[in-house]
């Protein structure tokens, strides 16, 4: 636990840093940083996203979107959250998934984060990325050209070599490479 919670105290140092919040240094690139950790410390990363919300001495705002909380948020909007279990009962979870998937996808994940708009200086927090699988992936929603304008810190249950994200470190890898690792 020791050694997540030293790499947690630098993500909040980093977020704090004008570098950061300019993005400067990335040589043009777009400000994405991944912040990949061991599925295990989920809960210890959980608590430290919980301790950002409310602190008031970061010296930037934060947008933190739950990216399955949006989901279901999505489908209750849409009123289909309740019929979903019987759905997943009655045709299988391949069928279901692909329901799901058809239906609710990055254009509409990117519409429920941009409904309120987005102030100067605010960083998006994308969390939730291992609660979402396996109806929406990270490497899709990242390349909406919402993330084209203000710095992103994504939290990550897995790896990224700069090339590849490995969600769960054991999952078939997807390209990307748009984004840099943090700490």
């Amino acid at each position: 636990m020791g050694d997540i919670q030293k790499r947690l105290d630098k993500v909040r140092q980093m977020i704090q840093s004008q570098d950061f919040l300019e993005g400067k240094g990335l040589s043009n690139e777009v400000n994405i940083r991944i912040f990949c950790y061991e599925p295990r410390d989920e809960m210890a990363v959980r608590h430290f996203i919980e301790q950002l919300s409310t602190d008031m001495t970061l010296g930037c705002q934060l947008r933190i979107c739950n990216l399955y909380q949006i989901f279901l948020g999505i489908c209750e909007g849409m009123d289909i959250l309740d019929a979903i279990p019987d759905m997943e009962e009655e045709d299988g979870h391949d069928y279901l998934l692909e329901q799901l998937q058809s239906t609710i996808g990055v254009d509409e994940i990117v519409q429920k984060i941009q409904s309120e708009p987005f102030q100067p200086g605010e960083v998006l927090v994308l969390t939730g990325v291992g609660e979402a699988f396996p109806f929406m992936r990270i490497h899709t929603l990242l390349e909406a050209s919402l993330f084209a304008e203000r710095p992103v810190l994504v939290f990550y249950p897995g790896t990224f070599n700069d090339q590849q994200l490995r969600l769960f470190n054991c999952l078939k890898p997807n390209n990307y490479y748009r984004a840099f690792n943090v700490v």
